[in-house]
C-alpha cells in the first residue's frame, strides 16, 4: 500500500475532521475528534485492509500519521 491511500485510510476513520486536514505530516492524536474509539477503529481498518495487526502501544508510539504507516508495514 502507497503512503497517500494509507493517509486516507486513516482519515476516513475521522467523522467530523475535514479531510483536507490529513496528509503524512499529520499529527492525528492531536486532533480534536480523537478518542479511544477513533483509535479502534484504526486498528480495525489496518487490520481488514492490510492485514495488519497494530497495538494501541503501536499507536501510542507515533506522532504522524506516516509513522504509522512505518510500523503498519513493518509488521
Amino acid at each position: 500500500m502507497e503512503l497517500k491511500k494509507f493517509v486516507n485510510l486513516i482519515a476516513v476513520q475521522f467523522d467530523e475532521t475535514p479531510k483536507d486536514v490529513f496528509d503524512a505530516d499529520t499529527h492525528f492524536r492531536e486532533l480534536d475528534e480523537w478518542d479511544s474509539l477513533v483509535a479502534l477503529s484504526v486498528i480495525a481498518e489496518l487490520d481488514e485492509e492490510m492485514g495488519k495487526k497494530i497495538t494501541g502501544a503501536d499507536i501510542r508510539n507515533c506522532t504522524t500519521i506516516e509513522d504509522l504507516f512505518t510500523i503498519a508495514i513493518s509488521k
